[in-house]
């Protein structure tokens, strides 16, 4: 017989349950205040329901009922400066932080009346949920999509889970601050099934951040049954197997609620975080709308009944009104005020009689705001002067492509701490797999942090702490990995500043290069600027020389928008011009550089085919005016530049070393030839690889990539279509 051991988790995972001892110790005053923020976000959602029964909410409406008051009892115990998120199911936490924030501290909810700011933020609430102006995001976020950045509510989020990760950021940056402030993020039993939720469980408790992870178990993910989800369904117990403590408390008791968060309030606030808290509660509707579910057959309707006879507000009055420090009357005020506040803001919002009321329409958003806040407008370049290598006026020296990466962000680091790195193995190995973080974590441990193999996670983290005031640089080893991270980058990252309605910054950068060439196959050899470019969120950037790199590589660091740092793995060994003492100027980010002046063509390339474009237009004796695009979105491309040489030339090739599908020059081809049209003698060309993805064979990979014999093919035919021959 082998010898065995029992193991046991190294952290707390407990089930709490509050005392009348308890329910002394948080007093009167609290125990009305909290039942007070109970029945106004309860009143509100049966307001905002009543509206959507009416037709007046577009869009999908997941309500809170029977959620509120355990997110109000939570909510009790967070400051003014501690931040919280959420899911798409999220108007009782954003009220619930945003009351808190508003409120005064000696408010007496059976005295007072609502100040002017508690007004303005059940209206405003509204408005967003019905997709109006006056809004939070002014209409774009709606009812899953909540922010508000002065009252600590980073953002709800409409992908399950894709908050989590956001939240490790904003977590990240609270511990980097040291102000003792704390973060909470918000989910169901849905998300904890979802990789992202683990792989953010497990960098929290790395990197011990200051958040609780507040799980809201409602034993459904729509119709699927918790049951139906997991083995175990007590969610609480994914904490200790990441090593964090864990509690797990009957929803349906706020004060059970309140001892919980108060045991980890006291957790994170000390260091000791992160921590998990998993409500028992109920979710009285269907995923969405105002139907009961057992209208859809996954749930009877007793069970609906009995929870209901455990009402969550209901329990909060009976035990108070057994105490004596809540009367009928009381609650009766408590009540109409609710009622009171909650239908004026409707009445703003609104016209007619209720039961066939309409949108007012002069507070629908302006359709010229559609696109407005895509990007950030680029004020922060105010009173900068941009350098190009022909005017710099420092020394300029023959350096390592991956030296020159290097040394600037060293510099970087010097110049501006709120900048952080953050990838797989970017710690060790001389400075990363290529030597671009050399030098870093060896000074600044803290700032140059290695993750491990989780890029939805790390992506994320990184995201949330953009979102939070830090600038993180975050690597992708290779750029195919981005599609493990799709979620953060293209749902979450890009969208951020427009979904929440444009005024929040995003300064992330994120550094990845292209393999192709180096045999590591279909998996690891992309060209991400296809891909990326169809997100109108990033600007993207790709550098062909270490003196355009430290410059555009500082102004993607100084711009309040997510910038995608292209490179190239067959750069970082060549030799180009650097400067070699000054590393603190900028280069016009949406500026293409004429690498080559030229008659005959316009070609249009960027990285490594700029040079393989100039050899093989010298070689070949052909007039042709390279241009080295360095700015690759949307947004970014140079067209006064472009438009110029097309104008002189008449003729326009594309140049990618990628393959035909995933393509960047598929999209710059089609702008062109709506653009410039007139201009053009011949349609655009385009020279790029084959259909397939490189291979690892030498032979197979060579002939899916574009070099120099390519090139030279394609010019040739191409000089031929135009009758003129090369000389």
């Amino acid at each position: 017989m082998p010898k065995t051991k029992t193991l046991s988790a190294d952290v707390e995972w407990q089930e709490i349950t509050a005392t009348a001892a308890d329910w002394e110790k948080v007093g009167k005053e609290e125990c009305l205040k909290m039942l007070n923020h109970m029945h106004l976000i309860r009143t509100f959602e049966e307001e905002v329901l009543a509206l959507d029964k009416e037709g007046q909410v577009h869009g999908p409406l997941h309500l809170s009922v029977g959620h509120e008051g355990s997110m109000v009892a939570a909510m009790s115990l967070f400051g003014d400066g501690d931040l919280v998120n959420g899911s798409h199911r999220g108007h009782h936490l954003f009220l619930a932080k945003a009351l808190n924030y508003l409120e005064p501290k000696d408010f007496n909810p059976l005295k007072d009346s609502y100040s002017e700011s508690i007004h303005t933020l059940i209206y405003r609430c509204m408005a967003e949920i019905l997709g109006l102006a006056p809004g939070y995001c002014k209409g774009r976020g709606g009812s899953m999509h909540l922010r508000w950045d002065e009252a600590g509510v980073i953002g709800t989020n409409a992908i399950v889970g894709g908050a989590v990760p956001l939240a490790n950021g904003a977590a990240w940056t609270k511990k980097t601050e040291g102000d003792n402030k704390i973060v909470l993020t918000a989910f169901g039993d849905g998300s904890c099934h979802i990789g992202n939720t683990l792989e953010s469980l497990n960098l929290a408790a790395l990197y011990d951040l200051p958040i609780c992870f507040y799980i809201e178990n409602n034993g459904y993910a729509v119709s699927t049954t918790l049951e139906e989800q997991a083995r175990e369904t007590r969610m609480s117990s994914r904490g200790p197997a990441f090593g964090i403590p864990s509690y797990r408390v009957d929803g349906m008791n706020p004060i059970s609620v309140r001892v919980a968060m108060g045991k980890i309030n006291k957790l994170l606030r000390e260091g000791n975080g992160p921590a998990i808290l998993e409500t028992q509660v109920y979710r009285y509707y269907h995923h969405g709308g105002g139907v009961a579910g057992s209208a859809f057959g996954y749930r009877d309707k007793k069970e609906e009944e009995d929870i209901r006879k455990r009402d969550v507000i209901a329990f909060m009055e009976a035990e108070m009104m057994k105490r004596k420090w809540l009367t009928i009357e009381g609650l009766q005020t408590i009540q109409s005020n609710a009622v009171k506040i909650v239908s004026e803001a409707s009445s703003r919002l609104t016209s007619g009689e209720i039961g066939s009321r309409a949108i007012k329409p002069e507070l629908w958003p302006d359709v010229n705001f559609r696109d407005k806040g895509l990007r950030g407008d680029m004020s922060e370049f105010e009173g900068i002067d941009f350098i190009e290598k022909e005017n710099f006026q420092g020394d300029i020296k023959a350096t390592k492509f991956v030296s020159a990466i290097a040394q600037n962000m060293v510099r970087r680091f010097e110049t501006d701490e709120r900048i952080f790195v953050m990838g797989e193995d970017v710690h060790r190995l001389n400075g990363g797999t290529n030597g671009a973080t050399k030098g870093l974590h060896t000074k600044w441990p803290d700032r140059c942090v290695p993750a491990p193999i989780a890029e939805h996670g790390f992506v994320g983290l990184c995201g949330g702490a953009a979102l939070t005031g830090l600038r993180p640089v975050v690597e992708i080893m290779y750029p195919d990995f981005a599609l493990v991270a799709a979620d953060q980058l293209f749902n979450q990252i890009p969208k951020a500043r427009h979904m929440y309605g444009g005024d929040n910054n995003v300064p992330l950068v994120l550094r990845t290069k292209v393999a192709m060439g180096s045999g590591y196959g279909s998996q690891h050899s992309m060209d991400p600027a296809g891909i990326f470019a169809m997100w109108p969120g990033w600007r993207i950037i790709a550098p062909s020389t270490p003196f355009d790199y430290v410059g555009l590589m500082n102004s993607a660091l100084h711009c309040e928008d997510p910038v995608l740092v292209i490179e190239h793995v067959e750069l970082y060994t060549t030799k180009g011009p650097a400067a070699s003492d000054d590393l603190d100027y900028f280069i016009e980010l949406g500026k293409a550089k004429v690498a080559r002046a030229g008659s005959d063509v316009t070609v249009l390339t960027y990285l490594t085919m700029v040079q393989k474009a100039i050899i093989v237009a010298e070689r070949m004796g052909l007039d042709a005016e390279v241009i080295d695009l360095r700015s690759l979105d949307r947004a970014g491309l140079d067209w006064e530049t472009i438009a110029a040489s097309v104008r002189k030339t008449g003729h326009v090739v594309v140049l990618e070393q990628g393959g035909l599908t995933n393509s960047y020059g598929a999209m710059l081809t089609d702008e062109l030839q709506r653009r410039l049209f007139d201009y053009l003698d011949h349609p655009v060309e385009r020279i790029n690889g084959g259909e397939s993805s490189p291979s690892v064979s030498k032979v197979l990979e060579r002939s899916a990539l574009v070099g120099e014999e390519e090139i030279s093919h394609a010019f040739t035919k191409m000089m031929k279509d135009k009758g003129v021959a090369p000389a």
